[in-house]
């Protein structure tokens, strides 16, 4: 497969688009540290909010879902839609306190929260485990999806695609910082959903698939409809859909969804000009994630099973395609390749702008940590903001060569987000409780880390035996055992830490009562958590709803209707 003259146009236009705004913001972007990681703070909401979004779609997102449907069904994705729940939860609670806390990173964060040598330790340590440990994991598993895009669809070898796009996102995201990261995700945010949208309406009207209504009656496909997993069959509901609605939403820390929000959700809400433009953005991502993207590549997908219903088949038609890529992942860049030139060149700058669009963000919030969390903190505190910029900027050119070349190295795209999963299984039920009960401390969240870490290693690499969410569930349990143990056996944080922040946040709560301070101000948790309850049925009768009208069934007006009364419910509760 080669893209045309009119293709390599439009692919050309867009890195000439993305350079070209990395120069305009680079006049401001070296000034300081504010400007370079968090935008001068002075970003309105619409536009945080679709830069949420642009991130969390990356190349390997329809991959994943694709990998997803063919192998489990379209009830598969409620891996990744749980994470809706620990979404509007950061919205209606968490937003408004990480605004409030002023910090430059949420790493920064733990000095805050925490007092003594044991934050000091686990801000450097954080610091270097996000910024580049699992940062270079999430970016390769991003490089792994250009990798097989490039090699199906634009006939290049894995290390020349990334190569390319690497080069074009590393020049706008070191001259232009977080400001040139957030305008480019918003133009690659538009260029995704038009691509995604057109490459699945022309995909539908193939002759071999015959249309929305011979899609969904194809016998390939049929059995992988059901939005809902079979819930007669314990093996099928429970990995499905219990465990990620039941544990997973608030014991794994993933990119884009850390219960309590975090990385680069909280990078956005404190580039944010104010408070209610921080949750107006965070509510506007989940919305646009969960409700708005899934379909194009879900019916995608579906076609795959129709034109490329085996591994095999795949292989037969991109005989080049090195052996240890193959997977059902795979199949969404094998069905692209069918495009005709115009459509094709659009779809292929849309992927590659989703991948620029990830990798930009880990990108600049890596080297946020690096610099912020560990090079100002303990190398040199007394470096100008001149330095800390230009070190930023080494920074991020070290990060890409890591994570694009662990990319070259990865096979799977579902093999690294259960990997991401397990390896913070366990941890995120600290980051939601730390802001509401004052025994937390940095002990805490240090035991909760290592203890994660070795037992997602052992799981993965011991001789384990049991189902990844079995390791998922487990890896929960004994890591919440272990720090819970942990917290009552380490001493507390000093008085003056825990009085400062409570001042400084007030949070509120009766986690807090011997540190309360008497505002006049409601606990906002009861109130966040019933919004989060309106938010969730809202966006999950869209998904839904959509779903059933695609598939013919009238329940899906119903549903529509449901979010429209959550929505309403929503507005005269929210302020």
């Amino acid at each position: 497969m080669t893209l045309s003259t009119l293709d390599w146009v439009i692919v050309g236009l867009y890195f000439i688009l993305s350079l070209t705004i990395g120069i305009w913001s680079s006049k401001k972007a070296g000034k300081d540290t504010k400007s370079f990681f968090l935008a001068g703070r002075n970003m309105p909401w619409w536009l945080l909010g679709v830069s949420m979004v642009a991130t969390t779609f990356s190349t390997d997102t329809p991959n994943l879902v694709t990998d997803l449907v063919r192998q489990k069904g379209v009830s598969g994705n409620w891996s990744w839609w749980a994470f809706l729940l620990t979404g509007m939860l950061t919205v209606f609670v968490y937003a408004k306190l990480w605004h409030r806390s002023g910090v430059l990173t949420d790493i920064e964060f733990y000095e805050l929260r925490y007092s003594g040598k044991a934050a000091a330790f686990l801000r450097g340590f954080r610091a270097l485990y996000l910024g580049l440990i699992f940062n270079v994991l999430v970016m390769g598993t991003v490089s792994l999806a250009a990798v097989k895009f490039g090699e199906i669809v634009l006939g290049w070898p894995g290390w020349m695609t990334l190569s390319i796009a690497c080069s074009i996102t590393l020049a706008y995201s070191t001259m232009g910082g977080l400001k040139a990261v957030i305008i480019t995700d918003f133009i690659q945010f538009i260029l995704a959903m038009v691509g995604s949208v057109w490459a699945m309406l022309f995909i539908i009207g193939l002759p071999e698939v015959g249309g929305l209504a011979q899609l969904i009656t194809h016998s390939n496909v049929i059995d992988k409809l059901s939005i809902l997993p079979s819930f007669s069959d314990p093996n099928v509901w429970v990995p499905v859909m219990l465990v990620p609605l039941a544990v997973q939403w608030w014991a794994s820390y993933y990119p884009g969804a850390e219960p309590g929000g975090g990385g680069y959700i909280a990078q956005r809400m404190f580039s944010a000009k104010d408070e209610d433009n921080a949750v107006s953005a965070t509510f506007l991502f989940n919305i646009a994630h969960y409700a708005l993207r899934p379909w194009p590549w879900i019916l995608i997908a579906l076609s795959s099973l129709i034109i490329f219903p085996e591994l095999s088949d795949i292989q037969k038609a991109f005989p080049n395609l090195p052996v240890d890529k193959l997977g059902h992942d795979v199949a969404y860049p094998a069905m692209l390749s069918l495009l005709p030139s115009g459509l094709l060149g659009l779809v292929a700058a849309s992927l590659i702008a989703a991948f620029m669009s990830t990798m930009s963000t880990q990108l600049n919030l890596g080297a946020s940590y690096l610099v912020n969390d560990f090079y100002h903190r303990f190398i040199k505190p007394d470096a100008s903001d001149k330095d800390l910029v230009r070190v930023g900027r080494l920074f991020t050119i070290l990060s890409i060569f890591l994570g694009g070349g662990l990319g070259l190295f990865l096979t799977s795209a579902g093999q690294a987000f259960t990997l991401l999963l397990m390896i913070g299984a366990g941890t995120g039920l600290i980051y939601i409780l730390r802001w509401f009960w004052w025994r937390i401390n940095a002990y805490t969240e240090i035991v909760a880390m290592i203890s994660s870490l070795v037992i997602a290693a052992y799981f993965n690499f011991g001789n384990s035996s049991l189902e990844e969410w079995e390791k998922i569930v487990l890896g929960a349990i004994l890591t919440t055992i272990v720090w819970l143990v942990a917290t009552f056996v380490t001493p507390p944080d000093d008085e003056k830490t825990l009085q400062n922040f409570v001042k400084k946040i007030n949070p509120g709560g009766p986690g807090w009562s011997k540190y309360s301070m008497t505002t006049g101000e409601p606990w906002l948790l009861p109130k966040g958590i019933l919004l989060m309850i309106l938010g969730c049925i809202a966006v999950y009768s869209i998904l839904i709803g959509v779903g059933q009208l695609i598939y013919g069934n009238s329940i899906g007006y119903m549903l529509i209707a449901l979010s429209i009364i959550s929505g309403f419910g929503l507005k005269q509760l929210w302020k």
